[in-house]
């Protein structure tokens, strides 16, 4: 029997939203639910509203990606957790060939290649990955930036259970945050050369309004697992 996958969408004041949710529910997987949390949404619900017999549709105050994706989570049944931000896309064979990777290497938590498309949904850069010669040039590389794009993650649930689930104080860097968690609890993140997600670039995504506060962000991230990565750095051979 194939696990379970959830599928957690969080949702805020999105004009996407609704292209998202196809893409979710156009997966070839079959074992699967999705879950989108409005976070305390004003505008464009009324996308959702076809879509509402074959989704969870969860509400909550606003407190930002973090709490949202805590919340959908705490609400999932699933095996496996996937995110989709609500203007990203899932190619209809992410879930089924990232499970099957996840199966094939025991992961408990990997991520993969992506393609950049603009507001038309238009591919306009193919195949954008972290690719390292090393996993110790990997983990090298989180004293600088975050390598891993969220939404091509699939992780355990039960790794969260481990290793702490998103912290909520981290409005923007909430990812970054918890693959530096994994890392330091000797957890591989494993990486599948293939590209699953388009992940949208246009003029109102968050990563684009919010640049001096995620700036802020990132280095203290970096300020608070300095030691420790490097630390792990040295202990890598490989």
């Amino acid at each position: 029997m194939l696990p379970k996958v959830t599928i957690v969408i969080p949702f805020y004041n999105d004009p996407y939203i609704d292209q998202a949710i196809v893409s979710a529910l156009n997966q070839t997987y079959e074992h699967l639910e999705i879950i989108v949390v409005d976070d305390g949404s004003t505008v464009h619900q009324e996308k959702i509203t076809p879509f509402l017999e074959r989704i969870h549709y969860i509400g909550k105050a606003n407190g930002g990606t973090a709490s949202a994706l805590n919340y959908g989570i705490r609400m999932s049944s699933g095996e496996y957790i996937v995110w989709l931000s609500s203007d990203d896309l899932f190619y209809p064979h992410k879930i089924a060939r990232q499970v099957e990777f996840m199966l094939q290497h025991r992961s408990s938590i990997s991520h993969t290649a992506f393609d950049l498309i603009n507001e038309l949904s238009q591919v306009v850069e193919p195949g954008v990955g972290a690719r390292y010669p090393s996993m110790r040039e990997f983990v090298r590389s989180f004293h600088i930036s975050n390598p891993v794009n969220g939404c091509t993650v699939m992780l355990r649930r039960d790794l969260l259970d481990r290793i702490g689930w998103f912290n909520e104080k981290q409005r923007f860097t909430q990812d970054y945050d918890l693959w530096v968690r994994a890392l330091l609890a000797g957890v591989t993140i494993h990486y599948l050369d293939e590209s699953l997600t388009m992940y949208r670039w246009h003029g109102q995504m968050g990563t684009m309004l919010n640049q001096p506060r995620i700036q802020k962000e990132v280095r203290m991230v970096q300020m608070r697992y300095r030691k420790r990565l490097r630390r792990l750095v040295r202990s890598i051979h490989y």
